[in-house]
């Protein structure tokens, strides 16, 4: 009886083996009349007993496998992209699989570029997260070329990705990745356009006189940018504390970098910490003196803080480096009106003693003449925007609360009311 098991199991091992050759030759036959489809059902049919086989087919099958998806993903299924990928790696890592090494090599390097085309028109339709996944895969296929995981960052931050982002970014410093160096350029002398090439290649051109005008172009180092993207992101998640540490590695790198003090300026005016946000944004204007926004933000956290006086000359500063800067205008205006209105607390608590009507007398002089001083600032920004209606409005409105009917009435018929 057991003799019998012994040559029933191996009458069904050689007929499962039959069945595996049969399906491999059927899957090899459909791919090379471009079949992917008929190749993939060949390949699935076999699937569940592929690991007891013999290694050459396991190699086979891991072959066809990757050659199957690969075409099925440049034909369009996004989705074969990873499978061809894992199948090719599986041959590489088979000893049986060293006949296929040279195809698989080719095949992969193909399946890259694929990858990447594939991943430069998902950007143009802002399918950045599936750019971003693209990238990645074609990074992991070709780990030399870091510039793909530098570019997957980047798209999946313009898909708000931000996890996903800052795990490439974290892996880009990890990598000590720099994106800086040099291009090589020539110019191509019979269609006049200008190529980059390896420098090898370049000099050979240019030396057999069909290229000319050769430019080595330096590229910036991207490190900084980097750092300052992962302060962001971890702005953004609401990790504060890791967002200032790299913060500080970012400035250390770049102590000069206007936005980076910026961003970290915006980060501890989020926290609370209007003191430290004060401090950085002299600290910016410092570095950009000519730069009317950091001279209105300056004056915004100091109207917030109480701090009038200083409001008021950071205003005057954007308005000395830009003249038409409508919110300075309107704001330093606007540090008048307040201070007048915080006299009429006062005002209202005063009663009828000869005392207090005259204390009422000298706050109502101050209040209008604060009102007037606010509203020579509009007066005068009228004077290079005089259809600005922000202005207009602002200016109407000093004039109600001052009583001046005649001002009152000539702007509300500039307003056209």
């Amino acid at each position: 009886m057991k003799t019998k098991i012994l040559i029933l199991a191996a009458m069904s091992f050689t007929m499962v083996g039959l069945a595996q050759k049969s399906e491999l030759k059927a899957a090899d036959k459909a791919l090379k009349g471009g079949d992917s489809q008929a190749a993939k059902s060949a390949l699935e049919s076999i699937a569940g007993s592929i690991s007891g086989a013999d290694e050459k087919y396991q190699a086979q099958y891991q072959f066809l496998t990757g050659k199957t998806y690969a075409d099925l993903a440049k034909k369009g299924d996004a989705t074969a992209f990873q499978k061809a990928i894992d199948a090719f790696k599986a041959v590489k890592e088979m000893p049986a699989g060293k006949k296929y090494v040279g195809e698989t090599d080719q095949y992969m390097s193909s399946i890259t570029a694929d990858l990447v085309n594939s991943a430069v028109e998902d950007n143009g339709n802002k399918k950045f997260k599936e750019a971003a996944e693209k990238l990645y895969m074609s990074y992991t296929l070709s780990p030399r070329d870091t510039s793909y995981l530098y570019f997957a960052a980047g798209s999946a931050v313009n898909g708000q990705e931000y996890e996903q982002a800052l795990k490439y970014y974290n892996e880009l410093q990890d990598l000590g990745y720099d994106g800086g160096g040099l291009v090589y350029k020539a110019t191509n002398i019979a269609s006049g356009q200008v190529e980059e090439m390896d420098k090898t290649q370049r000099d050979l051109m240019v030396k057999s006189g069909t290229y000319k005008d050769p430019i080595d172009e330096k590229l910036p180092s991207k490190s900084a940018e980097i750092v300052k993207n992962t302060a962001l992101i971890y702005t953004q998640l609401g990790q504060d504390e890791k967002a200032i540490e790299a913060y500080k590695a970012a400035r250390a790198n770049d102590p000069k970098d206007v936005n980076l003090i910026l961003n970290e300026a915006n980060l501890y005016y989020k926290m609370g910490d209007k003191d430290r946000f004060k401090e950085l944004m002299a600290e910016a204007a410092s570095v950009a003196p000519e730069n009317a926004d950091l001279q209105y933000n300056i004056g915004v956290i100091n109207m917030e803080q109480g701090n009038i006086e200083d409001a008021r000359t950071a205003y005057r500063k954007a308005l000395e480096i830009n003249p038409d800067y409508t919110n300075a205008q309107l704001n330093l205006s606007t540090t008048y009106v307040n201070e007048g209105n915080g006299l009429i607390d006062e005002m209202n608590s005063l009663g009828n003693s000869r005392s207090d009507i005259a204390r009422y007398d000298e706050l109502k002089a101050q209040k209008d003449e604060l009102f007037g001083e606010g509203a020579k600032v509009l007066e005068d920004a009228l004077k290079s925007s005089p259809d600005n209606q922000g202005l207009l409005e602002q200016l109407k409105n000093i004039y109600g609360a001052m009583g001046d009917n005649e001002n009152f009435m000539r702007i509300k018929k500039l307003l056209g009311e």
